[in-house]
Protein backbone atom coordinates (compact mmCIF):
# COMPACT_ATOMS: atom_id res chain seq x y z
CA UNK A 1 0.00 0.00 0.00
CA UNK A 2 1.09 3.22 -1.14
CA UNK A 3 1.23 7.06 1.28
CA UNK A 4 -1.34 8.01 -1.04
CA UNK A 5 -3.83 5.49 -0.26
CA UNK A 6 -3.26 5.41 3.62
CA UNK A 7 -3.48 8.66 3.44
CA UNK A 8 -6.91 8.88 1.87
CA UNK A 9 -8.04 6.15 3.67
CA UNK A 10 -7.16 7.97 6.83
CA UNK A 11 -8.80 11.31 5.51
CA UNK A 12 -11.88 9.57 4.64
CA UNK A 13 -11.50 7.39 8.53
CA UNK A 14 -11.56 11.18 9.99
CA UNK A 15 -14.33 11.97 7.98
CA UNK A 16 -12.58 14.86 6.11
CA UNK A 17 -13.17 13.57 2.37
CA UNK A 18 -15.99 11.17 1.48
CA UNK A 19 -15.57 7.82 1.61
CA UNK A 20 -15.38 5.58 -1.74
CA UNK A 21 -18.36 3.12 -0.67
CA UNK A 22 -20.93 3.54 2.15
CA UNK A 23 -22.69 0.52 3.08
CA UNK A 24 -26.56 2.12 4.74
CA UNK A 25 -29.04 -0.29 6.62
CA UNK A 26 -27.11 -2.92 7.02
CA UNK A 27 -26.47 -5.40 10.16
CA UNK A 28 -22.86 -5.57 11.31
CA UNK A 29 -21.81 -8.59 12.15
CA UNK A 30 -19.44 -7.55 15.14
CA UNK A 31 -17.23 -10.78 15.12
CA UNK A 32 -15.23 -10.02 17.89
CA UNK A 33 -18.05 -9.36 20.51
CA UNK A 34 -20.24 -11.98 18.74
CA UNK A 35 -23.00 -9.21 18.48
CA UNK A 36 -24.86 -7.26 15.78
CA UNK A 37 -24.75 -3.70 15.49
CA UNK A 38 -26.45 -1.37 12.91
CA UNK A 39 -24.49 1.49 11.77
CA UNK A 40 -22.81 2.40 8.27
CA UNK A 41 -19.68 0.54 6.95
CA UNK A 42 -17.08 2.96 4.88
CA UNK A 43 -14.70 1.46 2.32
CA UNK A 44 -12.28 3.38 0.87
CA UNK A 45 -9.28 2.10 -1.51
CA UNK A 46 -10.85 -1.45 -1.05
CA UNK A 47 -10.46 -1.12 2.92
CA UNK A 48 -12.70 -0.57 5.54
CA UNK A 49 -12.14 2.89 7.10
CA UNK A 50 -15.04 3.35 9.34
CA UNK A 51 -18.40 2.10 11.13
CA UNK A 52 -20.74 4.86 12.39
CA UNK A 53 -22.30 7.64 10.15
CA UNK A 54 -20.30 8.21 6.90
CA UNK A 55 -20.83 10.14 3.39
CA UNK A 56 -19.73 8.13 0.38
CA UNK A 57 -19.25 8.68 -3.67
CA UNK A 58 -21.37 5.50 -3.82
CA UNK A 59 -23.94 3.73 -1.57
CA UNK A 60 -24.70 -0.10 -0.63
CA UNK A 61 -28.20 -0.24 0.34
CA UNK A 62 -28.22 -3.43 2.03
CA UNK A 63 -32.12 -3.04 2.84
CA UNK A 64 -31.80 -4.77 6.41
CA UNK A 65 -29.14 -7.57 4.96
CA UNK A 66 -26.23 -8.60 7.42
CA UNK A 67 -22.96 -7.69 6.56
CA UNK A 68 -20.96 -10.58 7.50
CA UNK A 69 -16.97 -10.97 7.07
CA UNK A 70 -16.50 -13.21 3.93
CA UNK A 71 -15.19 -16.98 4.80
CA UNK A 72 -11.85 -18.83 4.58
CA UNK A 73 -11.14 -22.08 3.95
CA UNK A 74 -8.42 -23.25 6.34
CA UNK A 75 -6.99 -26.05 4.19
CA UNK A 76 -7.96 -27.25 0.82
CA UNK A 77 -6.03 -29.36 -2.36
CA UNK A 78 -7.35 -27.21 -5.58
CA UNK A 79 -6.66 -30.04 -7.82
CA UNK A 80 -9.28 -32.25 -5.58
CA UNK A 81 -11.90 -30.02 -7.42
CA UNK A 82 -10.48 -31.88 -11.04
CA UNK A 83 -10.29 -28.00 -12.16
CA UNK A 84 -7.67 -25.23 -11.74
CA UNK A 85 -7.26 -22.67 -9.49
CA UNK A 86 -8.84 -20.16 -11.72
CA UNK A 87 -11.50 -22.30 -12.28
CA UNK A 88 -11.83 -22.90 -8.90
CA UNK A 89 -12.14 -19.28 -8.44
CA UNK A 90 -15.19 -19.57 -9.82
CA UNK A 91 -16.84 -22.35 -7.35
CA UNK A 92 -16.11 -20.79 -4.46
CA UNK A 93 -16.93 -16.71 -4.53
CA UNK A 94 -20.80 -17.32 -4.87
CA UNK A 95 -20.27 -19.04 -1.66
CA UNK A 96 -18.48 -16.27 0.57
CA UNK A 97 -15.32 -18.03 0.13
CA UNK A 98 -12.70 -15.18 -0.68
CA UNK A 99 -9.73 -16.53 0.95
CA UNK A 100 -8.23 -20.45 0.58
CA UNK A 101 -5.41 -21.71 2.03
CA UNK A 102 -4.24 -24.42 0.16
CA UNK A 103 -1.76 -27.11 0.26
CA UNK A 104 -0.29 -28.48 -3.31
CA UNK A 105 0.99 -31.30 -2.24
CA UNK A 106 -1.12 -33.58 -5.03
CA UNK A 107 0.42 -31.76 -8.23
CA UNK A 108 3.60 -31.76 -6.04
CA UNK A 109 3.65 -35.46 -5.23
CA UNK A 110 3.17 -36.29 -9.54
CA UNK A 111 5.50 -33.20 -10.73
CA UNK A 112 7.48 -31.62 -7.93
CA UNK A 113 8.52 -27.73 -7.94
CA UNK A 114 6.87 -27.33 -11.35
CA UNK A 115 3.61 -28.50 -9.85
CA UNK A 116 3.63 -25.76 -6.96
CA UNK A 117 5.09 -23.23 -10.04
CA UNK A 118 1.89 -24.03 -11.92
CA UNK A 119 -0.39 -23.70 -8.91
CA UNK A 120 1.05 -20.42 -7.58
CA UNK A 121 0.86 -18.81 -11.76
CA UNK A 122 -2.47 -19.69 -12.10
CA UNK A 123 -3.87 -18.61 -9.19
CA UNK A 124 -2.04 -14.83 -10.01
CA UNK A 125 -4.87 -11.89 -10.48
CA UNK A 126 -7.99 -13.93 -9.40
CA UNK A 127 -10.99 -12.58 -7.19
CA UNK A 128 -10.02 -15.46 -4.99
CA UNK A 129 -6.65 -14.85 -2.32
CA UNK A 130 -5.33 -18.21 -3.35
CA UNK A 131 -2.17 -18.19 -0.03
CA UNK A 132 -0.07 -21.42 -0.33
CA UNK A 133 1.36 -23.57 2.23
CA UNK A 134 4.18 -25.79 1.11
CA UNK A 135 4.36 -29.51 0.77
CA UNK A 136 5.86 -30.93 3.18
CA UNK A 137 6.08 -34.32 2.34
CA UNK A 138 6.62 -35.44 -0.93
CA UNK A 139 6.51 -38.33 -0.91
CA UNK A 140 4.38 -39.07 1.64
CA UNK A 141 5.75 -41.51 3.30
CA UNK A 142 8.70 -44.08 1.88
CA UNK A 143 6.04 -46.95 2.09
CA UNK A 144 5.49 -46.03 -1.94
CA UNK A 145 7.05 -44.47 -5.26
CA UNK A 146 5.82 -40.84 -6.13
CA UNK A 147 6.33 -38.61 -8.96
CA UNK A 148 8.67 -36.37 -7.11
CA UNK A 149 10.47 -35.85 -4.29
CA UNK A 150 11.32 -32.34 -2.80
CA UNK A 151 13.80 -31.30 0.33
CA UNK A 152 13.89 -28.73 2.35
CA UNK A 153 16.20 -26.60 -0.19
CA UNK A 154 13.53 -27.19 -2.79
CA UNK A 155 11.01 -25.67 -0.98
CA UNK A 156 12.74 -22.82 0.85
CA UNK A 157 13.14 -20.52 -2.36
CA UNK A 158 9.06 -20.54 -2.22
CA UNK A 159 8.91 -18.82 0.74
CA UNK A 160 9.67 -15.45 -1.27
CA UNK A 161 6.77 -15.58 -3.45
CA UNK A 162 4.02 -13.44 -1.00
CA UNK A 163 1.33 -15.79 -1.21
CA UNK A 164 3.12 -18.81 0.58
CA UNK A 165 2.48 -18.30 3.97
CA UNK A 166 3.93 -21.46 5.74
CA UNK A 167 4.35 -25.30 5.45
CA UNK A 168 1.88 -27.59 4.70
CA UNK A 169 0.45 -30.64 6.95
CA UNK A 170 2.95 -32.61 8.02
CA UNK A 171 2.17 -36.20 7.41
CA UNK A 172 5.68 -38.30 7.56
CA UNK A 173 5.45 -38.42 11.44
CA UNK A 174 7.91 -40.84 11.62
CA UNK A 175 10.47 -38.38 10.27
CA UNK A 176 9.29 -35.95 13.02
CA UNK A 177 9.75 -38.41 16.19
CA UNK A 178 13.25 -39.59 14.63
CA UNK A 179 13.94 -35.91 14.12
CA UNK A 180 15.51 -36.38 10.06
CA UNK A 181 17.67 -33.79 9.51
CA UNK A 182 15.22 -32.90 5.92
CA UNK A 183 12.16 -33.12 7.59
CA UNK A 184 13.82 -30.59 10.73
CA UNK A 185 14.94 -28.29 7.80
CA UNK A 186 11.84 -27.88 6.48
CA UNK A 187 10.54 -27.17 9.78
CA UNK A 188 13.02 -24.84 11.32
CA UNK A 189 13.22 -22.66 7.33
CA UNK A 190 9.30 -22.83 8.31
CA UNK A 191 9.89 -21.49 12.06
CA UNK A 192 12.56 -18.96 11.02
CA UNK A 193 10.16 -16.63 9.30
CA UNK A 194 7.85 -16.99 11.45
CA UNK A 195 5.31 -19.39 9.00
CA UNK A 196 2.76 -21.96 10.79
CA UNK A 197 3.41 -25.72 10.21
CA UNK A 198 0.14 -27.52 9.27
CA UNK A 199 0.01 -31.26 11.28
CA UNK A 200 -1.63 -33.96 9.75
CA UNK A 201 -2.17 -36.31 13.32
CA UNK A 202 -4.43 -39.06 12.28
CA UNK A 203 -3.88 -42.16 14.22
CA UNK A 204 -1.40 -40.14 17.02
CA UNK A 205 -1.56 -40.71 20.77
CA UNK A 206 -0.70 -38.09 23.24
CA UNK A 207 2.50 -38.97 23.13
CA UNK A 208 2.95 -38.51 19.38
CA UNK A 209 0.93 -34.70 19.67
CA UNK A 210 3.30 -33.62 22.20
CA UNK A 211 6.16 -34.48 19.79
CA UNK A 212 4.14 -32.63 17.03
CA UNK A 213 3.69 -29.83 19.33
CA UNK A 214 7.24 -29.91 20.22
CA UNK A 215 8.41 -29.37 17.08
CA UNK A 216 6.03 -26.47 16.39
CA UNK A 217 2.90 -28.21 14.48
CA UNK A 218 0.35 -26.12 15.16
CA UNK A 219 -2.70 -27.06 13.05
CA UNK A 220 -4.47 -30.47 12.66
CA UNK A 221 -7.72 -31.70 10.31
CA UNK A 222 -7.78 -35.36 11.57
CA UNK A 223 -9.44 -35.06 14.39
CA UNK A 224 -12.53 -37.38 13.91
CA UNK A 225 -13.96 -37.40 18.00
CA UNK A 226 -14.44 -35.27 20.57
CA UNK A 227 -11.09 -36.97 22.28
CA UNK A 228 -9.11 -35.83 19.66
CA UNK A 229 -10.35 -32.32 19.45
CA UNK A 230 -9.72 -32.09 22.97
CA UNK A 231 -6.56 -33.72 23.49
CA UNK A 232 -4.92 -31.03 20.04
CA UNK A 233 -6.61 -28.09 21.79
CA UNK A 234 -5.15 -28.83 25.42
CA UNK A 235 -1.99 -28.73 23.67
CA UNK A 236 -2.23 -25.20 22.04
CA UNK A 237 -3.21 -26.61 19.10
CA UNK A 238 -6.03 -25.16 16.31
CA UNK A 239 -8.30 -28.06 15.00
CA UNK A 240 -9.32 -27.66 11.70
CA UNK A 241 -12.93 -28.81 11.82
CA UNK A 242 -13.47 -30.79 8.14
CA UNK A 243 -16.38 -31.48 5.90
CA UNK A 244 -15.60 -32.55 2.25
CA UNK A 245 -16.20 -35.20 -0.11
CA UNK A 246 -15.07 -38.53 1.80
CA UNK A 247 -14.13 -37.00 5.29
CA UNK A 248 -17.23 -35.49 7.16
CA UNK A 249 -16.01 -34.48 10.78
CA UNK A 250 -18.21 -31.77 11.64
CA UNK A 251 -21.52 -33.86 13.87
CA UNK A 252 -18.81 -35.55 15.37
CA UNK A 253 -16.87 -32.66 16.62
CA UNK A 254 -19.22 -29.51 16.69
CA UNK A 255 -20.91 -30.33 19.71
CA UNK A 256 -17.28 -29.52 21.48
CA UNK A 257 -17.13 -25.85 20.54
CA UNK A 258 -17.94 -23.39 23.09
CA UNK A 259 -17.62 -19.65 23.74
CA UNK A 260 -14.44 -20.75 25.93
CA UNK A 261 -12.64 -22.60 23.18
CA UNK A 262 -14.13 -21.36 20.25
CA UNK A 263 -11.13 -19.12 19.19
CA UNK A 264 -9.02 -22.61 18.71
CA UNK A 265 -11.26 -23.96 15.79
CA UNK A 266 -12.18 -22.73 12.08
CA UNK A 267 -13.60 -25.26 9.09
CA UNK A 268 -12.06 -27.06 5.98
CA UNK A 269 -12.95 -28.83 3.40
CA UNK A 270 -9.45 -30.68 2.56
CA UNK A 271 -10.91 -32.57 -0.28
CA UNK A 272 -14.29 -31.87 -2.09
CA UNK A 273 -15.10 -32.80 -5.80
CA UNK A 274 -16.65 -29.88 -8.03
CA UNK A 275 -19.96 -31.64 -8.05
CA UNK A 276 -20.37 -31.94 -4.35
CA UNK A 277 -18.88 -27.97 -4.19
CA UNK A 278 -21.84 -26.85 -6.86
CA UNK A 279 -24.39 -28.75 -4.95
CA UNK A 280 -23.73 -27.70 -1.11
CA UNK A 281 -21.05 -25.16 -1.08
CA UNK A 282 -17.69 -24.74 0.32
CA UNK A 283 -17.31 -23.36 3.82
CA UNK A 284 -20.80 -22.02 3.91
CA UNK A 285 -21.68 -25.58 4.29
CA UNK A 286 -19.98 -26.26 7.17
CA UNK A 287 -21.36 -23.18 8.67
CA UNK A 288 -24.65 -24.40 7.98
CA UNK A 289 -24.01 -27.97 9.83
CA UNK A 290 -22.61 -26.25 12.45
CA UNK A 291 -25.85 -23.91 13.17
CA UNK A 292 -28.28 -27.05 12.17
CA UNK A 293 -26.04 -28.80 14.88
CA UNK A 294 -27.06 -26.09 17.59
CA UNK A 295 -24.19 -24.02 17.39
CA UNK A 296 -24.85 -20.30 17.32
CA UNK A 297 -24.80 -18.43 14.15
CA UNK A 298 -22.35 -15.97 15.20
CA UNK A 299 -20.04 -18.12 16.56
CA UNK A 300 -19.97 -20.28 13.41
CA UNK A 301 -19.22 -17.54 11.15
CA UNK A 302 -16.51 -16.47 13.62
CA UNK A 303 -15.06 -20.09 13.06
CA UNK A 304 -15.24 -19.54 9.30
CA UNK A 305 -13.16 -15.94 9.02
CA UNK A 306 -11.40 -14.26 12.13
CA UNK A 307 -9.69 -17.68 13.75
CA UNK A 308 -8.30 -18.68 10.43
CA UNK A 309 -7.35 -15.28 9.69
CA UNK A 310 -5.10 -15.20 12.99
CA UNK A 311 -4.08 -18.57 12.88
CA UNK A 312 -2.74 -18.09 9.93
CA UNK A 313 -1.40 -14.30 10.15
CA UNK A 314 -3.67 -12.75 7.46
CA UNK A 315 -3.43 -9.72 8.90
CA UNK A 316 -6.55 -7.22 7.32
CA UNK A 317 -9.29 -10.14 7.30
CA UNK A 318 -11.70 -12.11 8.57
CA UNK A 319 -13.91 -8.98 10.30
CA UNK A 320 -15.84 -5.98 9.68
CA UNK A 321 -13.86 -3.49 11.11
CA UNK A 322 -11.68 -0.23 10.36
CA UNK A 323 -8.34 -1.76 8.79
CA UNK A 324 -9.74 -4.94 7.69
CA UNK A 325 -9.73 -5.37 4.06
CA UNK A 326 -13.43 -4.78 2.00
CA UNK A 327 -14.34 -8.67 1.78
CA UNK A 328 -17.48 -9.06 3.01
CA UNK A 329 -21.30 -10.44 2.51
CA UNK A 330 -24.57 -9.31 2.21
CA UNK A 331 -26.90 -12.24 4.09
CA UNK A 332 -30.49 -12.32 3.59
CA UNK A 333 -30.72 -14.96 6.52
CA UNK A 334 -28.19 -16.24 9.72
CA UNK A 335 -30.18 -19.52 9.90
CA UNK A 336 -29.52 -20.20 6.30
CA UNK A 337 -26.08 -18.54 5.87
CA UNK A 338 -28.68 -17.09 2.70
CA UNK A 339 -25.68 -15.44 0.39
CA UNK A 340 -27.03 -12.58 -1.21
CA UNK A 341 -24.17 -10.99 -2.54
CA UNK A 342 -20.48 -11.53 -2.26
CA UNK A 343 -17.64 -8.33 -2.32
CA UNK A 344 -14.43 -8.66 -2.74
CA UNK A 345 -11.92 -5.69 -1.83
CA UNK A 346 -15.09 -3.42 -2.16
CA UNK A 347 -16.03 -5.09 -5.47
CA UNK A 348 -19.30 -6.61 -6.49
CA UNK A 349 -17.64 -10.50 -6.95
CA UNK A 350 -21.37 -12.50 -6.67
CA UNK A 351 -24.38 -11.68 -6.45
CA UNK A 352 -27.34 -15.16 -5.68
CA UNK A 353 -25.28 -17.94 -7.00
CA UNK A 354 -23.26 -16.43 -9.97
CA UNK A 355 -19.53 -15.11 -9.65
CA UNK A 356 -19.36 -11.52 -11.79
CA UNK A 357 -15.76 -10.96 -11.50
CA UNK A 358 -14.14 -11.33 -14.85
CA UNK A 359 -10.93 -13.37 -14.86
CA UNK A 360 -7.81 -11.66 -16.42
CA UNK A 361 -5.76 -12.61 -18.94
CA UNK A 362 -5.14 -16.60 -20.35
CA UNK A 363 -5.00 -20.13 -18.68
CA UNK A 364 -1.51 -20.52 -17.54
CA UNK A 365 0.09 -23.39 -19.55
CA UNK A 366 0.51 -26.51 -18.37
CA UNK A 367 2.57 -28.18 -20.81
CA UNK A 368 5.38 -29.54 -18.76
CA UNK A 369 2.79 -31.09 -16.46
CA UNK A 370 1.30 -33.57 -18.71
CA UNK A 371 1.82 -36.58 -20.14
CA UNK A 372 2.01 -38.40 -16.70
CA UNK A 373 0.86 -41.94 -17.13
CA UNK A 374 3.34 -44.16 -17.86
CA UNK A 375 2.37 -48.04 -17.63
CA UNK A 376 3.73 -51.39 -19.08
CA UNK A 377 1.43 -53.07 -20.85
CA UNK A 378 -0.48 -55.24 -18.29
CA UNK A 379 -1.83 -58.63 -18.81
CA UNK A 380 -4.15 -60.36 -16.35
CA UNK A 381 -1.40 -62.32 -14.80
CA UNK A 382 -0.46 -58.82 -13.08
CA UNK A 383 -3.54 -58.88 -11.34
CA UNK A 384 -3.42 -62.70 -9.65
CA UNK A 385 -3.41 -62.51 -6.19
CA UNK A 386 -1.60 -65.83 -4.94
CA UNK A 387 -3.12 -67.67 -2.32
CA UNK A 388 -2.10 -71.09 -0.38
CA UNK A 389 -5.62 -70.75 1.95
CA UNK A 390 -8.92 -68.85 2.12
CA UNK A 391 -8.15 -66.64 4.91
CA UNK A 392 -7.11 -62.77 3.89
CA UNK A 393 -6.05 -59.34 5.31
CA UNK A 394 -9.40 -56.97 3.75
CA UNK A 395 -9.60 -53.64 3.61
CA UNK A 396 -12.90 -52.65 4.97
CA UNK A 397 -14.46 -49.32 3.85
CA UNK A 398 -16.02 -47.13 6.51
CA UNK A 399 -18.23 -44.80 4.27
CA UNK A 400 -17.60 -40.83 4.70
CA UNK A 401 -14.37 -42.04 6.09
CA UNK A 402 -10.82 -41.75 5.66
CA UNK A 403 -9.88 -44.93 8.27
CA UNK A 404 -10.48 -48.14 7.08
CA UNK A 405 -11.01 -51.20 9.10
CA UNK A 406 -8.45 -54.12 8.97
CA UNK A 407 -10.50 -57.20 8.47
CA UNK A 408 -9.19 -61.15 8.35
CA UNK A 409 -12.27 -62.77 6.21
CA UNK A 410 -12.58 -65.70 4.70
CA UNK A 411 -12.50 -65.36 0.54
CA UNK A 412 -13.03 -67.11 -2.53
CA UNK A 413 -10.38 -69.35 -4.08
CA UNK A 414 -9.41 -71.01 -6.87
CA UNK A 415 -6.40 -72.73 -8.14
CA UNK A 416 -4.60 -71.03 -5.94
CA UNK A 417 -5.53 -67.19 -6.65
CA UNK A 418 -7.74 -65.27 -5.23
CA UNK A 419 -11.30 -64.97 -6.96
CA UNK A 420 -13.74 -61.15 -6.83
CA UNK A 421 -16.87 -62.42 -4.85
CA UNK A 422 -20.00 -59.96 -5.33
CA UNK A 423 -22.09 -61.86 -2.60
CA UNK A 424 -19.38 -61.07 -0.11
CA UNK A 425 -18.44 -57.78 -1.67
CA UNK A 426 -15.05 -58.86 -1.47
CA UNK A 427 -13.58 -57.38 -4.87
CA UNK A 428 -10.03 -57.04 -6.35
CA UNK A 429 -7.38 -53.70 -5.69
CA UNK A 430 -5.03 -52.55 -7.99
CA UNK A 431 -2.62 -49.51 -7.22
CA UNK A 432 0.11 -49.61 -10.48
CA UNK A 433 3.24 -47.10 -10.03
CA UNK A 434 2.58 -45.06 -13.38
CA UNK A 435 5.32 -42.22 -12.81
CA UNK A 436 8.80 -44.28 -13.71
CA UNK A 437 7.93 -47.33 -14.77
CA UNK A 438 9.08 -49.37 -12.20
CA UNK A 439 6.32 -52.11 -12.97
CA UNK A 440 5.29 -52.00 -9.36
CA UNK A 441 2.01 -53.34 -8.76
CA UNK A 442 0.03 -53.64 -5.20
CA UNK A 443 -2.50 -56.30 -5.29
CA UNK A 444 -5.62 -56.34 -2.18
CA UNK A 445 -8.97 -57.18 -1.80
CA UNK A 446 -11.23 -54.40 -0.33
CA UNK A 447 -14.65 -55.04 1.23
CA UNK A 448 -17.52 -52.47 1.17
CA UNK A 449 -17.61 -50.72 -2.66
CA UNK A 450 -20.59 -53.12 -3.79
CA UNK A 451 -20.39 -53.57 -7.17
CA UNK A 452 -22.28 -55.58 -9.15
CA UNK A 453 -20.32 -55.50 -12.44
CA UNK A 454 -17.14 -54.07 -13.75
CA UNK A 455 -14.77 -52.09 -12.98
CA UNK A 456 -13.50 -48.23 -11.14
CA UNK A 457 -10.01 -46.93 -12.19
CA UNK A 458 -8.31 -43.39 -11.14
CA UNK A 459 -5.16 -41.73 -11.75
CA UNK A 460 -6.25 -39.54 -8.55
CA UNK A 461 -4.69 -41.91 -5.78
CA UNK A 462 -3.43 -39.82 -2.47
CA UNK A 463 -0.95 -38.83 -1.87
CA UNK A 464 1.39 -40.11 -4.32
CA UNK A 465 -1.26 -40.46 -7.09
CA UNK A 466 0.00 -43.58 -8.71
CA UNK A 467 -2.94 -45.76 -10.80
CA UNK A 468 -5.93 -47.48 -8.74
CA UNK A 469 -8.20 -49.69 -10.00
CA UNK A 470 -10.90 -51.98 -8.32
CA UNK A 471 -12.99 -54.14 -9.81
CA UNK A 472 -14.97 -57.34 -10.06
CA UNK A 473 -13.11 -59.23 -12.94
CA UNK A 474 -9.53 -58.84 -14.37
CA UNK A 475 -10.70 -57.91 -17.58
CA UNK A 476 -12.59 -54.72 -16.77
CA UNK A 477 -9.76 -53.65 -14.56
CA UNK A 478 -7.26 -53.94 -17.29
CA UNK A 479 -9.46 -52.47 -19.54
CA UNK A 480 -9.89 -49.25 -17.29
CA UNK A 481 -6.44 -49.13 -16.65
CA UNK A 482 -5.68 -48.91 -20.23
CA UNK A 483 -8.73 -46.50 -20.93
CA UNK A 484 -6.39 -44.28 -18.40
CA UNK A 485 -3.17 -44.69 -20.28
CA UNK A 486 -4.94 -43.23 -23.86
CA UNK A 487 -6.39 -40.61 -21.50
CA UNK A 488 -2.93 -39.90 -19.81
CA UNK A 489 -4.95 -39.44 -16.80
CA UNK A 490 -8.29 -39.41 -15.41
CA UNK A 491 -11.53 -41.33 -14.33
CA UNK A 492 -12.81 -44.09 -16.18
CA UNK A 493 -16.10 -46.77 -15.68
CA UNK A 494 -16.10 -49.90 -17.24
CA UNK A 495 -18.57 -52.62 -17.46
CA UNK A 496 -18.32 -55.98 -20.11
CA UNK A 497 -14.95 -54.75 -21.20
CA UNK A 498 -16.49 -51.35 -22.27
CA UNK A 499 -15.90 -47.86 -21.42
CA UNK A 500 -19.16 -46.56 -20.18
CA UNK A 501 -17.71 -43.19 -18.35
CA UNK A 502 -14.62 -41.48 -18.19
CA UNK A 503 -13.42 -38.27 -17.49
CA UNK A 504 -9.75 -36.97 -19.15
CA UNK A 505 -7.58 -34.97 -16.12
CA UNK A 506 -4.16 -34.51 -18.71
CA UNK A 507 -2.67 -32.22 -15.91
CA UNK A 508 -0.54 -34.35 -13.44
CA UNK A 509 -3.53 -36.94 -14.00
CA UNK A 510 -5.45 -34.42 -11.73
CA UNK A 511 -6.80 -31.77 -13.06
CA UNK A 512 -8.21 -30.30 -16.36
CA UNK A 513 -8.45 -26.55 -17.98
CA UNK A 514 -11.51 -27.45 -19.10
CA UNK A 515 -14.53 -25.02 -17.92
CA UNK A 516 -16.06 -26.38 -14.82
CA UNK A 517 -19.57 -26.88 -15.63
CA UNK A 518 -18.40 -28.79 -18.42
CA UNK A 519 -16.40 -30.76 -15.62
CA UNK A 520 -19.51 -31.15 -13.60
CA UNK A 521 -21.28 -32.68 -16.99
CA UNK A 522 -19.00 -34.84 -17.32
CA UNK A 523 -19.34 -35.78 -13.62
CA UNK A 524 -22.87 -36.10 -13.63
CA UNK A 525 -22.48 -39.00 -16.61
CA UNK A 526 -19.97 -40.68 -14.54
CA UNK A 527 -22.23 -40.70 -11.65
CA UNK A 528 -24.85 -42.72 -13.95
CA UNK A 529 -21.91 -44.91 -14.34
CA UNK A 530 -21.26 -45.67 -11.07
CA UNK A 531 -25.10 -46.64 -10.55
CA UNK A 532 -24.68 -48.79 -13.68
CA UNK A 533 -22.52 -51.11 -12.21
CA UNK A 534 -23.95 -50.82 -8.53
CA UNK A 535 -21.98 -48.16 -6.79
CA UNK A 536 -23.81 -47.12 -3.71
CA UNK A 537 -24.80 -43.52 -3.84
CA UNK A 538 -24.89 -43.34 0.45
CA UNK A 539 -20.75 -42.23 -0.22
CA UNK A 540 -18.43 -41.04 -2.77
CA UNK A 541 -17.28 -44.31 -4.51
CA UNK A 542 -14.52 -42.31 -6.44
CA UNK A 543 -13.32 -40.68 -4.13
CA UNK A 544 -13.00 -43.48 -1.71
CA UNK A 545 -11.49 -45.16 -3.86
CA UNK A 546 -8.78 -42.28 -4.14
CA UNK A 547 -7.87 -42.61 -0.34
CA UNK A 548 -7.54 -46.21 -0.25
CA UNK A 549 -3.86 -45.65 -1.17
CA UNK A 550 -2.95 -43.33 1.71
CA UNK A 551 -0.68 -44.81 3.99
CA UNK A 552 -0.85 -42.11 6.56
CA UNK A 553 -4.05 -43.33 7.65
CA UNK A 554 -5.20 -45.72 9.54
CA UNK A 555 -5.78 -48.95 9.35
CA UNK A 556 -5.22 -51.01 5.92
CA UNK A 557 -4.27 -49.30 2.37
CA UNK A 558 -2.73 -50.24 -0.43
CA UNK A 559 0.23 -48.59 -2.10
CA UNK A 560 1.92 -49.67 -4.85
CA UNK A 561 4.49 -51.75 -2.96
CA UNK A 562 1.51 -53.65 -1.59
CA UNK A 563 -0.96 -53.90 1.00
CA UNK A 564 0.53 -51.72 4.27
CA UNK A 565 -0.86 -51.68 7.97
CA UNK A 566 -1.01 -48.05 8.83
CA UNK A 567 -0.58 -48.71 13.00
CA UNK A 568 2.75 -50.80 12.47
CA UNK A 569 4.42 -48.75 9.89
CA UNK A 570 5.11 -52.14 7.83
CA UNK A 571 3.52 -53.83 4.51
CA UNK A 572 1.80 -57.06 4.80
CA UNK A 573 0.26 -59.95 3.07
CA UNK A 574 -2.43 -60.38 1.72
CA UNK A 575 -2.86 -63.90 2.95
CA UNK A 576 -3.49 -63.82 6.52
Amino acid sequence: MSNTEISKQIAAAGKKIPADIVIINGKIIDIFNLDIIEADVAITEGMIVGIGDYKGKKTIDAMGRYISPSFIDSHVHIESSMVTPREFSKLLIPHGVTTAITDPHEIANVAGAKGIQFMLDDSEGLPLDVMVMLPSSVPATPFENAGAVLHAGDLKPFYQHPRVIGLAEVMDFPSVMDGSPDMLNKIMDAASIGAVIDGHGAGLDETGLDIYRTAGIMTDHESTSVKDALERVRRGMYVLIREGSVAKDLQALIGIVNERNARRFMFCTDDKHLDDLLADGSVDHNIRLAIQEGLDPLLAIQLASLNAAECYGLKGKGAIAPGYAADFLLLDDLETIDIYQVYKDGKLAAEQGECLSPLSGENTKADELTGSVHIHSLTSNDLKIPMTNHMANVIGIIPNSLVTNHLIESVDVEKHQFVPSIVKDQLKLAVIERHHQTGNIGLGIVKGFGLASGAIATTIAHDSHNLVAVGVNDEDMLQAVEELQKLQGGIAIVKNKQTIASISLPIGGLMTDQPFHQVNESLHAVECALREVGAPDTFNPLLTLSFLTLPVIPELKLTDKGLFNAKTGEHIAVQA
